[in-house]
């Protein structure tokens, strides 16, 4: 195996979000390189005024250029800051953007398949390490190069006996970077992971913290939390020890050096084969190689730990995305065909060795109320899954208007589709933002309607800030979210509304009026309910009835009551009136 190769991907992930600012990071570099050139020339400079000391000559000069580096050195050095920092933000906005974009357009599986912890962290926290790396510490190693190898060819210049003693201490530091690197490399790519697994257990914890209070399990969930915390602690630190070693042996290494320069040094100028000013100004040189071999470290391990980031950012890339509008003009709906038609489809999760879904057929007509009833598992919610296009058949054919799906992309689809989920999760913002999700352009009066229409409207007008109060999964019972998830649907008016257990935490009276708002919509186009509580399913049209993935029998209420052994069963368990009712 190539161990090389994840590398180059993952340099090549920061090269695509380098790229786009090229010119902006050239920038930076000539900066870079600039304020590097002045540095590099102070030592030069200094020698000069030394020399013009002892030979009394005029300081004017040689210190006017002095301040002349210092202060375009600081200017410099400012606009290099300038532009590398906002370099640096559109870098990690750019990357943001990206992924924020692809969880969007990925499928809705592989997606969910992810903690939503470790996808928040990966645009929270991994970006900004990218950030870093993909702007000032390409720009730093370079500079850091460069100084240190300016440094080196400038004391070589000055005295070359002296220069193979900094040489000697350089190689050593250099030795050292190389082969520990690699492992602090390896320990912050590790402890970044394992901020990754906290953020995921840390947002499942949270979401589910009253069942974990219920079952009084908060020091058991608070161990396992830890324990990421402690992995996260505990490759930090290795990262810390072995950073600590390097920068003591690389200090210890220079300082030593400085000391046998300045022994010899000395040595050299008592023997009259130095001059002071020379010395001194190796001198300066040799002090400032700290500087460089700080900057190259310190961008490595930067590097290092954004081509790790980079790594993890690879794995969101690699979640697969929807599937686009297909070419040429898209084909005209057939006329008489049903809204939606199922035929023979089968459906199999990944990893699943049955299918979930299996020889389907269905039609949902343009009008209407198409209840799908079952036990748990039977493949309810996975049949509006397909309707959503959230997971594809494995075989069969769907068909919208008489066109199959494959020549439609998703959200043409799912323009005719509302769909109130069974979860009901809220959408951060407010009210009133919740239910003018999908439809923004609708008025007041609409949806002071649609709130009376289902007993909501006494609820939301109880509220100090009414509309515009912000939602959470506090702010209203299950119940309510649950209606005002309804209201949105019926807020976008769709061709057909999916119903994924609606009235599962409602009370009757609000039940009674989420039925008469069915069968309202029924009138107006086409409505798909899954339910477990068959007295929301009635007086539908057509009642599926599914038991292991397929479909056992169809019919009203009163002809399943006939048919089907496992309807009855449903309606007996449920206490339900099994009399036909009289027309």
């Amino acid at each position: 195996m190539d161990v090389a190769t994840p590398d180059r991907s993952r340099m090549g992930i920061l090269w695509d979000h380098a790229r786009p600012h090229l010119p902006t990071l050239v920038f930076g570099l000539v900066l870079a390189l600039a304020g590097s050139a002045m540095e590099l020339a102070s030592p030069l400079v200094t020698r000069w005024v030394l020399d013009t000391v002892a030979a009394g000559g005029s300081l004017a000069r040689p210190v006017l250029l002095l301040v002349a580096l210092l202060v375009v050195g600081a200017v410099v050095t400012w606009w290099q800051w300038v532009v590398l920092g906002t370099l640096a933000e559109r870098i990690v906005y750019d990357a943001r953007e990206n992924m924020i974009v692809r969880y969007l357009r990925a499928k809705v599986l592989p997606l969910l398949a992810r903690p939503a912890g470790e996808l928040v962290t990966r645009v929270t926290s991994d970006t900004v390490l990218l950030r870093e790396a993909a702007s000032s510490s390409l720009v730093g190693l370079l500079n850091g190069a460069v100084m240190l190898v300016g440094s080196l060819a400038l004391m070589t210049f000055l005295d070359p006996t002296l220069a193979l003693v900094t040489f000697g201490a350089t190689a050593v530091v250099v030795v050292l970077f190389s082969v520990l690197l690699p492992a602090i490399a390896t320990s912050q790519e590790r402890a970044q992971g394992a901020l990754g697994d906290l953020g995921g257990s840390l947002d499942g914890t949270l979401r589910a913290v009253k069942t974990v209070k219920a079952a009084g399990v908060e020091d058991a969930a608070g161990d396992r939390l830890l324990g990421h915390a402690a992995d996260a602690r505990r490759f930090g630190i290795r990262a810390v020890r072995r950073e600590a070693l390097v920068w003591t042996v690389a200090w210890a290494g220079l300082q030593a050096a400085i000391v046998v320069i300045l022994g010899v040094g000395a040595w050299r100028v008592a023997s009259g084969e130095m001059s002071v000013s020379t010395l001194v100004a190796f001198l300066l040189y040799a002090f400032g190689l700290m500087g460089p071999i700080m900057e190259l470290s310190q961008n490595l391990s930067t590097l290092q730990s954004g081509v790790a980031a980079a790594g993890r950012i690879r794995e969101v890339r690699a979640i697969e995305s929807e599937p686009g509008a297909p070419g040429g003009p898209a084909r005209e709906p057939v006329a008489g065909a049903p809204l939606v038609e199922l035929r023979g489809v089968d459906v199999r999760y990944p990893g699943a060795a049955e299918p979930a879904v299996r020889g389907v057929d269905l039609t949902v007509p343009r009008h209407g109320h198409v209840a799908v009833v079952g036990p748990s598992g039977a493949g309810k919610t996975t049949l509006l899954s397909l309707l959503l296009r959230f997971v594809e058949p494995e075989r069969g054919e769907l068909l919208l208007s008489g066109v199959p799906y494959p020549e439609l992309d998703a959200r043409r689809i799912r323009a005719h589709f509302a769909y109130v989920e069974q979860e009901t999760p809220v959408v951060p913002g407010t009210i009133r933002e919740n239910l003018v999700l999908a439809a923004p352009e609708v008025s007041d009066a609409q949806i002071d309607e649609v709130l009376r229409s289902i007993g909501l409207d006494t609820v939301v007008a109880g509220l100090e800030h009414g509309l515009d109060t912000p939602l959470s999964d506090t702010s209203v019972s299950g119940g309510q979210r649950q209606r005002i998830a309804l209201a949105r649907a019926l807020l976008s008016r769709p061709p057909v509304l999916l119903l994924d257990e609606a009235t599962a935490q409602v009370d009757g009276i609000t039940e009674a009026a989420i039925q008469t708002v069915v069968r309202e919509q029924a009138e107006r186009g086409a409505v798909v309910t899954i339910a477990h509580r068959l007295s929301t399913v009635l007086d539908a049209d057509q009642i599926v009835v599914m038991n292991g993935g397929g479909v056992v029998a169809r019919g009203t209420h009163a002809e399943l009551l006939v048919s089907s052994v496992l309807y009855r069963e449903l309606v007996e368990a449920l206490r339900i009136r099994t009399e036909a009712p009289v027309g």
